[in-house]
This record gives C-alpha cells, structure tokens and sequence, in this order.
C-alpha cells in the first residue's frame, strides 16, 4: 500500500522519519512517498486533502478534524518548546498589541498562541519562518513570531525576546504545549491508520534508541544549520509524546481544541480528536 507522507525539513521531522522511509524497521507493507514541504505548506496542502499522512501544527488540525485523525505516534509537544515573539529592542506589551509582525503562517500553532496572549494584535503578515529574523532585523516589521531553529539564532543577530508563547501557554493551562502532530485521513480505513500509527512508533522508536542513525538524512535536509542547533532542535522537539502521546498528551491535545472552540476559533465539533487506542 502506498502512502503519500508529508513532513518539514527540520531536524525533528527527519530524524523520526528516516527509518520508515529508509527500511531501517519493519513498515508492514506500506510505501511510503515522502513530500518534504514548509509546515504552513503541508497545512495547506492538508485543506486541499493533497496528503494520506502529514505534519500539521494543531492548529490548522483543528479546523480539518473532520478529514484528518490524529496518529498517537509522531507528536511535538512538550515543555520550553513553544514560539518566541522577537525584535530589535524591548516593546511594551501596549506597543506589540500596535506592532507589524511577521508569522509564519495563518494555521500555525504559533499564531494560535499568539492571539491567545495578544488578542488585539491584528497587524500580522505570513512569512515563510526562515525569513522572519531578517525582516525584523531589516525594519521591515517591528516584531516576529519564530519557530523551529531560531529560537537558538535570534539572539546571536541581536535579537530581543518579547515573549515565549510556550511559558504563556504553560502558565496558563500547566499543560505541556502541543505544537505539531502526525494525522492521517479518515478516508483510509482503520486498519490502515493504526498500521501506520504502528510503523511511526517504530520509526520513533527506533531514531531514539540510535540516534547518530538518521544523521545522514536529517544533514541533508538541514541545510547550512550548524550540527550544534541540529541536536538541540532534535533534543527539545522529539521526546517520549513523540513516542506515544499517552494520557498527558491526548489531554492537553483536548484541552488546545476545547479552548479553540471555545473562543470561535474552529466550530464546535463531536469528532474524536485521534484514531482509536488497539486493544
């Protein structure tokens, strides 16, 4: 069975992808055919149901529940992982709600987290991610959103942190963050889904335990990113919710969506959030 998979060329997303696409474990039969992609691309590629399996932040899952299920394998939550909001020099918080920020994307998580902390922020333009610390660093906005690897860069340009919308979210709920999950269509039938849920945990399971294994793959699509920030973004993004969510994940999971709807930011839905636990 062939399976189109959708995932970011940054060092998490190829580290816990490289043995299923490299025949490093057991994939059960599935083919996998990678499209590597920007995440605010997968999102929207994942709105035009271009994708059998993809990345996605939460939010832009949010508001595709009903054509996607989350897998409980490949999840980046966790704690001190959330985006940063940068600029020059210091804002008060009356000037960012005043600010030109930069995002990088509509359907991130990021600007998710953005509007729950500064929800009078509304001078807001998407950009690709890798391109933010040099527009504010240009003048060209007054503040951005990063995500990823910059957050070990921005202060090396001489960047200041205005807030970590990660810390925000964790005082707010003292729930872990979810940031970005594996999903799948309800289209495939079950059966399919759970293999692939099982295949991913395998693949997980298999770049923790040797790690030094995807280097090669993760290297490649890595760019000219220092080997350094390489394994600090792998070390703070991939961790045992990227094995397995497990209760605490699935329940700040439910909590991000409960929050969501609660606002009007998706509508109200009954779908459950994940394929169903094998027994």
């Amino acid at each position: 069975m062939k399976v189109t998979l959708g995932f970011s060329p940054c060092p998490n997303d190829t580290f816990i992808f490289d043995a299923l696409l490299h025949n490093k474990v057991d994939t059960e039969g599935l083919i996998f055919e990678p499209v590597i992609a920007d995440v605010e691309e997968l999102n929207q590629m994942a709105f035009r149901g271009a994708l059998d399996v993809t990345k996605l932040s939460y939010h832009a899952f949010a508001h595709l529940l009903p054509e996607y299920a989350l897998l409980h394998a490949g999840s980046a939550l966790g704690n001190k992982v959330g985006p940063l909001l940068i600029a020059k020099s210091e804002l008060s918080p009356q000037a960012i709600t005043q600010a030109r920020i930069a995002i990088p994307g509509k359907y991130t998580t990021a600007n998710f987290l953005l509007a729950l902390a500064y929800p009078e922020a509304a001078q807001k333009t998407e950009l690709l991610f890798s391109e933010i610390e040099g527009a504010v660093l240009e003048g060209r906005f007054d503040a951005g959103l990063i995500i990823h690897e910059n957050r070990f860069t921005y202060a090396d340009k001489g960047l200041v942190k205005l807030a970590d919308l990660g810390d925000f979210w964790e005082r707010t709920t003292g729930m872990p963050i979810p940031l970005g999950g594996i999903v799948a269509k309800r289209s495939l039938p079950l059966p399919a889904q759970q293999r692939i849920n099982r295949v991913l945990a395998r693949s997980v399971a298999f770049a923790l335990s040797y790690p030094e294994a995807p280097k090669a793959f993760v290297r490649e699509h890595a760019q000219e990113m220092e080997e350094e920030v390489m394994y600090k973004h792998i070390n703070l993004y991939v961790n045992e919710f990227t094995r397995d969510l497990g209760d605490t994940g699935r329940q700040a999971v439910a909590f991000l969506f409960d929050m969501a709807m609660q606002k009007g930011i998706i509508p109200q839905q009954e779908l459950d959030i994940w394929i169903p636990l094998e027994q």
